[in-house]
């Protein structure tokens, strides 16, 4: 497929700034050149970032130059997750041989790392985003420091990665370098195991240290001629399993290098008895249906039932274990008796408890039911629900006395309490009051009076789910205030996830969509049930703080009565001792039941050289890892402290970071050539952080503290390229794309290309900086947060674009607001189609993400006559424009200019 674009005829006009019609002071166009489809002749081309971003970086005068290098070069040859340089495998005689010893480590000082390169930031704007999409700096470990050279004997970054690919030796060290030490963690990228399998160990032989109890991995060495493996956490010598060598079921030798404990950085172990403290659990599902006016009103009693009965055949149940029950709350709780299909003669009923000081479980038997025995009757029910509420006007949610109701039903066995509602709790334990939003929205007190819980009961309660395998998710679907900074603590200490549509509507088939599929795709996830996570470190780390949604059981033991699969976790580390090791490692196991009730041990290994040179950790520092775990600290800054100190915390950071580069790093290169210096591989960071303070849950200004409070809740919980692109938006632009853009890509899978292709997949247009001077006022494009798809089209497109992705006439018969594209029969409408259709794609997330149409001004738009709409939604899409200057916060290279004279003062 060509990549020349075709340029359409465009009017001639000489038409003011459309910036001006937001408040954006109007800033200097860049030279732009090549033109393309829907573009006038002055109209640009994206840069390709990607090629400028790596030849063309500007490196440190004091750096010996390099053309061509890469951004993340390094002396010797490494793949890009660190494996083994050079390593070839070894062979693999049958057992028991000598050379199971492993060869003698290098000695530290002649570990080639990757080499340092200098930015100045000042000199490269437009940033290179192209850099967002690359992988973190690579891990370099020298020959036979794993057993057999397996290039995924390192975890892949995806699962397991550092915010520092160098580890400093000391404590004081790592304070000097003003940079973080953490780990991101997300042992699942897929909602389904069958997308993304992993290496299994099926025969139940684990081997653990009996020191520091790490299972055994890629980077042990074995002694005594293969009798004994030395542990790569603690030096103790372990002696290998009895059964290690040998097929159990065929009882032939096996070659121990071929397992799969010793060649991948990420394995599950199929875990025997002593595992289980009882037998495997069963897939528990209780909803708790809002069954009051607000939900029969807004059509979400209707949408939900009506979900959850087009997915029962989606819900992990091979086995058929899987138990659901059904509660409806408003004054009262409704449960309702489910018969099993056997019983012909039966139907499901419904009673009402109304006492809700002492709640009680009003039947012992049919209330929890299997759901492959009264699939029948649970259809009839759920068909039938809305009818029992059907003209029901009470305003009532008792729902804390609901959930305990809900808790009480499974506290037993454990399992998951879906809650759909629309209302405030106002009845019973748990009840909450609407907060004074005015009085303190955009003030110093704003993050204590708003965004904490104004309510005990969440949290006490969320702990006693969690010591009973108990998870809380939240779907909360209200017009109107619902505390979403109380209601999500249930979620938060549960491991569970609070889903926040506002002015949610069945009115609307765009609100049904989003809903449907997200729940949906909730149901089918194939979670993880009564879960533990552990992170181990070589001797001398300690495991400091953790963040994410779950519990803190003990100092280092995370406890996840479900394990969601679209969520990921820090863990802050902190060094007690100096560490004379050339490498350190990390092991994050999993203890958890499958959906279909196996105990199993998902365990991800990592190793990291280590260095005594600032230069060395500066190189290899990751700027995506380290902004989530700013991330974190900001939320924790502004649940503690305030949204203000929050954002200085993140604009300290940085002043640090430049403050220590500038004299540790580049003391010799301190001229006005080079005024704000920073290494490459952390050129973005600056970016990040800024569109960081920009974002709804920190930005200046009132914000509806529902919309702030879920805002923080995204950003504490979703996975790094999710993360990423929350805070940094993706924009593309859609009428200059190239003609293969938005159709399946004919070549051969190319995983090194950014973002990797495959063969069949649609191809995405090269991203472009979200900033308003690269919107021309006609084009047309495509911004994703996330979170929304905003379709911004400009006042001033031609009709003939205008007519082929809308199907109308004239720009101002576009449809704004909430929408889908029409099906047109013609090609371009078909690539953007596609282009929506693959951004909305994401196998680790439910989400489902809504299109915005926006229609930017044009020439001649009369403002007063302008449809009242127009104007909050360009604001609204304006604000993920994070480069410019909006309101009080300053456009992205005025703030380098403001971090210069910190830094130079």
């Amino acid at each position: 497929m060509s990549n020349r674009r075709r340029a359409y005829p465009q009017p001639m006009y000489n038409a003011p700034d459309p910036s001006a019609a937001y408040g954006i002071p109007a800033q200097p166009q860049q030279p732009q050149a090549n033109q393309g489809l829907y573009s006038s002749p002055q109209a640009a081309a994206p840069v390709n970032q990607l090629a400028q971003g790596v030849a063309g970086m500007n490196l440190g005068a004091q750096q010996p130059q390099a053309p061509n290098v890469p951004v993340y070069s390094q002396a010797a040859p490494a793949g890009i997750y660190g494996q083994d340089v050079g390593a070839a495998p070894l062979q693999n005689p049958a057992y028991p041989q000598p050379s199971y010893q492993a060869p003698a480590q290098p000695a530290q000082t002649a570990l080639p790392l990757n080499q340092l390169y200098s930015t100045d930031l000042l000199k490269e704007t437009p940033p290179p985003i192209a850099d967002l999409q690359f992988p973190p700096p690579p891990m370099i470990l020298a020959p036979g420091t794993s057993v057999n050279g397996n290039p995924e004997a390192n975890c892949s970054p995806e699962y397991f990665r550092s915010t520092l690919n160098v580890v400093p030796t000391t404590s004081s060290l790592l304070k000097k370098s003003k940079l973080p030490f953490a780990l991101v963690v997300r042992p699942y990228v897929s909602l389904h195991d069958s997308e993304r399998p992993v290496p299994v160990v099926s025969d139940t032989i684990i081997s653990r240290c009996r020191r520091c109890r790490s299972y055994i991995n890629p980077f042990v060495q074995f002694t005594e001629q293969g009798r004994r493996w030395r542990c790569n956490f603690c030096s103790l010598l372990n002696d290998v399993p009895g059964g290690f060598d040998y097929d159990r079921m065929t009882s032939t030798p096996l070659n121990r290098l071929e397992r799969n404990e010793l060649n991948y950085g990420i394995v599950e172990f199929v875990a025997p008895s002593e595992y289980m403290v009882r037998p495997p659990q069963p897939l528990v599902y209780v909803f708790v249906l809002d069954v009051s006016y607000a939900s029969i009103q807004n059509g979400l009693l209707a949408t939900v039932t009506r979900t959850i009965l087009d997915t029962l055949d989606r819900i992990p149940n091979e086995n058929g274990r899987a138990r659901v029950a059904f509660l409806g709350v408003d004054s009262s709780i409704h449960f309702f008796t489910i018969p099993s299909d056997d019983q012909e003669d039966k139907e499901a009923s419904m009673m009402i408890v109304s006492d809700l000081d002492d709640v009680l479980i009003p039947s012992p038997d049919n209330l929890l039911v299997n759901l492959k025995d009264c699939r029948k009757n649970v259809e009839k029910l759920l068909n039938n629900f809305v009818d029992f509420f059907a003209n029901n006007q009470n305003t009532g949610s008792a729902l804390g006395p609901a959930l305990k109701s809900a808790h009480k039903l499974i506290s037993q066995i454990g399992g998951k309490i879906i809650t759909f509602t629309s209302a405030l709790p106002n009845m019973g334990v748990g009840k909450l009051a609407i907060r004074d939003e005015n009085a303190v929205s955009g003030k110093p007190k704003e993050a204590s009076a708003l965004l904490t819980s104004n309510n005990s009961f969440y949290k006490s309660f969320a702990v006693e789910c969690n010591k009973s395998q108990v998870t809380v998710d939240m779907f909360l679907t209200g017009s109107n205030y619902q505390d979403v900074a109380t209601l999500s603590n249930l979620p938060r200490y549960t491991a569970g996830q609070t889903h926040f549509y506002p002015a949610w509507s069945a009115s609307r088939v765009e609100d049904i969509t989003k809903l449907t599929k997200e729940v949906s795709n909730h149901l089918s996830m194939d979670i993880a049930l009564e879960a533990v996570l552990r992170v181990r470190g070589s001797s001398g780390l300690r495991m400091n703080a953790f963040f994410g949604n779950f519990f803190n059981r003990s100092s280092d033991l995370c406890s996840f009565p479900t394990f969601p699969r679209d969520q990921s976790y820090v863990i802050e580390v902190a060094i007690d001792e100096y560490i004379s090791k050339p490498y350190v490692f990390f092991q994050c196991a999993v203890l958890h039941t499958t959906c279909f009730g196996e105990r199993r041990i998902r365990v991800l290994t990592l190793g990291i050289p280590t260095s005594k040179d600032l230069t060395d950790v500066y190189a290899s520092a990751d700027q995506l890892a380290i902004t989530n775990y700013f991330t974190h600290k900001a939320i924790e800054k502004t649940l503690s402290s305030s949204l203000n100190d929050a954002r200085d915390y993140l604009n300290k950071v940085l002043v640090d970071i430049l403050s220590v580069y500038k004299k540790e790093i580049v003391p010799g290169n301190l001229g006005s050539s080079s005024p704000l210096q920073l290494c490459t591989n952390l050129r973005m960071l600056p970016l990040l952080l800024q569109s960081l303070t920009k974002h709804i849950a920190f930005r200046t200004g009132k914000v509806p503290s529902d919309h702030r409070s879920s805002a923080l809740n995204r950003l504490a919980t979703l996975p790094l390229p999710s993360l990423i692109n929350y805070i940094y938006p993706t924009v593309y632009a859609l009428h200059s794309m190239t003609d293969d853009c938005g159709l399946p890509y004919e070549g051969e899978d190319d995983p090194y290309d950014i973002p990797p292709k495959k063969h069949g997949e649609i191809v995405l247009p090269e991203a472009i900086n979200a900033t308003i001077t690269n919107f021309e006022k006609y084009g047309l494009y495509l911004i994703n947060n996330t979170s929304e798809l905003f379709l911004y089209i400009g006042g001033d497109a031609v009709p003939q674009l205008v007519n082929d992705v809308f199907g109308v006439d004239s720009i101002n018969e576009v449809p704004i607001g909430k929408a889908e594209l029409p099906e047109l029969d013609n090609e371009f409408n078909v690539r953007v189609r596609n282009i929506i259709n693959k951004v909305r794609e994401n196998e680790g997330s439910i989400e489902y993400l809504n299109l915005y149409v926006v229609r930017g001004p044009s020439t001649n738009e009369n403002m007063m006559n302008t449809n009242r709409d127009i104007i909050p939604l360009r604001m609204w899409s304006m604000s993920e424009l994070v480069e410019d200057r909006v309101s009080a916060n300053l456009s992205y290279k005025e703030f380098l200019t403001q971090l210069r004279e910190k830094v130079s003062s």
